[in-house]
Protein backbone atom coordinates (compact mmCIF):
# COMPACT_ATOMS: atom_id res chain seq x y z
CA UNK A 1 0.00 0.00 0.00
CA UNK A 2 1.43 3.51 -0.85
CA UNK A 3 1.71 6.04 1.52
CA UNK A 4 -1.02 8.22 -0.19
CA UNK A 5 -3.26 5.32 0.06
CA UNK A 6 -2.34 5.17 4.07
CA UNK A 7 -2.77 8.35 4.53
CA UNK A 8 -6.31 8.17 2.86
CA UNK A 9 -7.39 5.64 5.05
CA UNK A 10 -6.41 6.93 8.41
CA UNK A 11 -8.03 9.94 7.73
CA UNK A 12 -11.29 8.01 6.35
CA UNK A 13 -10.79 6.15 10.10
CA UNK A 14 -10.75 8.93 11.96
CA UNK A 15 -13.81 10.47 10.40
CA UNK A 16 -15.64 7.21 10.68
CA UNK A 17 -15.15 7.46 14.56
CA UNK A 18 -15.86 10.88 15.19
CA UNK A 19 -19.17 10.32 12.97
CA UNK A 20 -19.78 7.24 15.71
CA UNK A 21 -18.61 8.88 18.96
CA UNK A 22 -22.18 10.75 19.52
CA UNK A 23 -23.92 7.81 19.05
CA UNK A 24 -22.07 6.00 21.37
CA UNK A 25 -21.90 8.64 24.18
CA UNK A 26 -25.95 8.93 23.44
CA UNK A 27 -26.25 4.98 24.18
CA UNK A 28 -24.06 5.23 27.21
CA UNK A 29 -25.44 8.25 29.03
CA UNK A 30 -27.21 7.78 32.31
CA UNK A 31 -31.11 8.78 31.56
CA UNK A 32 -31.90 12.05 33.75
CA UNK A 33 -34.19 11.37 36.19
CA UNK A 34 -37.98 12.97 36.70
CA UNK A 35 -38.05 15.48 38.96
CA UNK A 36 -40.75 14.82 41.50
CA UNK A 37 -44.23 16.59 41.65
CA UNK A 38 -44.15 18.98 44.30
CA UNK A 39 -46.67 17.85 46.79
CA UNK A 40 -49.62 19.67 47.13
CA UNK A 41 -49.68 21.99 50.37
CA UNK A 42 -50.70 20.88 53.61
CA UNK A 43 -52.95 21.89 55.97
CA UNK A 44 -50.54 23.78 57.81
CA UNK A 45 -49.16 25.32 55.15
CA UNK A 46 -52.14 26.90 53.87
CA UNK A 47 -53.58 28.08 57.90
CA UNK A 48 -49.83 29.52 58.11
CA UNK A 49 -50.72 31.56 54.79
CA UNK A 50 -53.89 32.52 55.33
CA UNK A 51 -52.75 33.84 59.02
CA UNK A 52 -49.68 35.99 57.43
CA UNK A 53 -51.91 37.87 54.55
CA UNK A 54 -54.47 38.52 57.52
CA UNK A 55 -52.41 39.81 60.11
CA UNK A 56 -49.88 41.47 57.52
CA UNK A 57 -52.87 43.15 55.42
CA UNK A 58 -54.53 43.99 58.51
CA UNK A 59 -56.71 47.61 58.56
CA UNK A 60 -55.18 49.83 61.43
CA UNK A 61 -58.40 51.90 61.89
CA UNK A 62 -58.81 50.37 65.77
CA UNK A 63 -62.02 48.63 64.90
CA UNK A 64 -61.44 46.40 62.06
CA UNK A 65 -57.89 45.16 62.76
CA UNK A 66 -57.25 41.75 62.80
CA UNK A 67 -55.41 41.14 65.68
CA UNK A 68 -54.67 37.70 65.93
CA UNK A 69 -55.65 34.48 64.29
CA UNK A 70 -55.86 31.11 64.92
CA UNK A 71 -56.58 27.40 63.51
CA UNK A 72 -58.21 24.28 65.29
CA UNK A 73 -57.56 21.10 62.66
CA UNK A 74 -59.70 18.84 65.17
CA UNK A 75 -62.83 21.06 65.15
CA UNK A 76 -61.85 23.11 61.43
CA UNK A 77 -62.62 26.44 63.68
CA UNK A 78 -60.60 29.49 61.92
CA UNK A 79 -60.80 31.68 64.95
CA UNK A 80 -60.20 35.53 64.00
CA UNK A 81 -59.63 38.09 66.84
CA UNK A 82 -60.59 42.08 66.69
CA UNK A 83 -61.00 44.42 69.41
CA UNK A 84 -64.49 43.91 70.12
CA UNK A 85 -63.96 40.26 70.04
CA UNK A 86 -63.77 37.85 67.92
CA UNK A 87 -65.47 35.03 65.00
CA UNK A 88 -65.08 31.39 65.13
CA UNK A 89 -65.72 30.29 61.37
CA UNK A 90 -66.55 27.44 60.51
CA UNK A 91 -64.96 26.01 57.32
CA UNK A 92 -66.15 22.89 56.90
CA UNK A 93 -69.25 24.45 56.26
CA UNK A 94 -68.62 26.96 53.82
CA UNK A 95 -69.18 26.90 49.89
CA UNK A 96 -66.09 27.61 48.95
CA UNK A 97 -67.64 27.27 44.76
CA UNK A 98 -69.20 31.03 45.47
CA UNK A 99 -66.81 33.77 46.72
CA UNK A 100 -67.00 37.82 46.29
CA UNK A 101 -64.48 40.62 46.63
CA UNK A 102 -65.62 43.62 47.18
CA UNK A 103 -64.37 47.03 48.33
CA UNK A 104 -65.46 48.92 51.37
CA UNK A 105 -65.04 52.58 53.00
CA UNK A 106 -66.07 52.18 57.07
CA UNK A 107 -65.88 55.86 57.45
CA UNK A 108 -68.66 57.31 59.35
CA UNK A 109 -70.03 60.91 60.28
CA UNK A 110 -67.33 61.01 63.15
CA UNK A 111 -64.11 59.36 61.32
CA UNK A 112 -62.89 59.17 57.89
CA UNK A 113 -61.10 55.47 57.70
CA UNK A 114 -59.08 53.71 55.08
CA UNK A 115 -61.12 52.13 52.44
CA UNK A 116 -61.11 47.90 52.90
CA UNK A 117 -61.18 44.83 51.50
CA UNK A 118 -63.50 42.40 51.95
CA UNK A 119 -63.67 38.48 51.24
CA UNK A 120 -67.18 36.96 51.64
CA UNK A 121 -68.32 33.30 51.46
CA UNK A 122 -71.22 32.05 52.59
CA UNK A 123 -72.26 28.69 53.89
CA UNK A 124 -74.09 25.62 52.81
CA UNK A 125 -77.67 25.89 53.56
CA UNK A 126 -78.58 24.47 57.08
CA UNK A 127 -75.12 25.23 58.60
CA UNK A 128 -73.75 28.52 60.32
CA UNK A 129 -70.39 29.90 58.86
CA UNK A 130 -69.71 31.87 62.21
CA UNK A 131 -70.68 32.91 65.56
CA UNK A 132 -68.95 36.03 67.11
CA UNK A 133 -68.38 36.73 70.31
CA UNK A 134 -67.57 40.61 72.15
CA UNK A 135 -65.38 41.17 74.00
CA UNK A 136 -66.88 39.55 77.53
CA UNK A 137 -67.21 36.50 75.34
CA UNK A 138 -70.85 36.86 74.91
CA UNK A 139 -72.85 35.90 71.51
CA UNK A 140 -73.01 39.09 69.46
CA UNK A 141 -76.60 38.49 67.64
CA UNK A 142 -76.39 41.00 65.71
CA UNK A 143 -73.27 39.46 63.39
CA UNK A 144 -75.18 37.57 60.51
CA UNK A 145 -74.16 33.69 61.23
CA UNK A 146 -74.35 32.48 57.41
CA UNK A 147 -71.74 34.07 55.71
CA UNK A 148 -68.01 34.68 57.03
CA UNK A 149 -66.44 38.56 55.74
CA UNK A 150 -62.40 38.86 56.12
CA UNK A 151 -61.05 42.22 56.38
CA UNK A 152 -57.94 43.66 54.69
CA UNK A 153 -56.54 47.39 54.24
CA UNK A 154 -57.13 48.38 50.43
CA UNK A 155 -53.96 50.12 50.03
CA UNK A 156 -51.40 47.05 51.92
CA UNK A 157 -53.16 44.56 49.44
CA UNK A 158 -52.83 46.57 46.36
CA UNK A 159 -49.08 46.60 47.30
CA UNK A 160 -49.16 42.37 47.61
CA UNK A 161 -48.95 40.98 43.83
CA UNK A 162 -51.79 38.91 42.91
CA UNK A 163 -53.34 38.97 46.36
CA UNK A 164 -56.80 38.32 45.85
CA UNK A 165 -56.06 35.14 43.51
CA UNK A 166 -53.83 33.89 45.62
CA UNK A 167 -55.08 34.26 49.22
CA UNK A 168 -58.78 32.42 47.29
CA UNK A 169 -56.54 29.21 46.01
CA UNK A 170 -55.19 28.97 49.53
CA UNK A 171 -58.40 29.58 51.28
CA UNK A 172 -60.88 27.43 49.14
CA UNK A 173 -58.17 24.71 49.43
CA UNK A 174 -57.90 24.86 53.20
CA UNK A 175 -61.77 24.73 52.83
CA UNK A 176 -61.41 21.63 51.18
CA UNK A 177 -59.10 20.08 53.39
CA UNK A 178 -61.70 20.84 56.50
CA UNK A 179 -64.03 18.30 54.69
CA UNK A 180 -66.29 20.97 53.58
CA UNK A 181 -69.07 19.49 51.81
CA UNK A 182 -68.80 19.62 47.54
CA UNK A 183 -70.87 22.25 46.04
CA UNK A 184 -71.41 21.64 42.19
CA UNK A 185 -70.77 24.98 39.89
CA UNK A 186 -74.32 24.60 37.94
CA UNK A 187 -72.94 26.63 35.27
CA UNK A 188 -70.08 24.95 34.45
CA UNK A 189 -71.76 23.23 30.88
CA UNK A 190 -72.47 26.82 29.56
CA UNK A 191 -70.31 28.41 26.94
CA UNK A 192 -71.48 31.68 27.75
CA UNK A 193 -71.52 31.50 30.99
CA UNK A 194 -68.53 29.60 31.79
CA UNK A 195 -65.08 31.49 33.02
CA UNK A 196 -67.17 34.45 32.52
CA UNK A 197 -66.71 37.09 35.35
CA UNK A 198 -65.31 33.98 37.08
CA UNK A 199 -64.21 34.57 40.75
CA UNK A 200 -60.52 34.04 41.62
Amino acid sequence: MTLQARSQCAIFSAVLLVATLPACVAQNATPKKKTPPKPPPTQQELFQYVRSALILLSPDDGINDNVEVTFNPATSVLTVTQPAGHCDEFLNALDAQNAVWDQFDPSDAQQTREKLVRFTLVSVAGKPARICYDKANQVDTSVPQNRIRLLFSFSKAEQWLLFQEKFSKALKQLIALCGAPPVADIFSDDPKLKDKNKQP
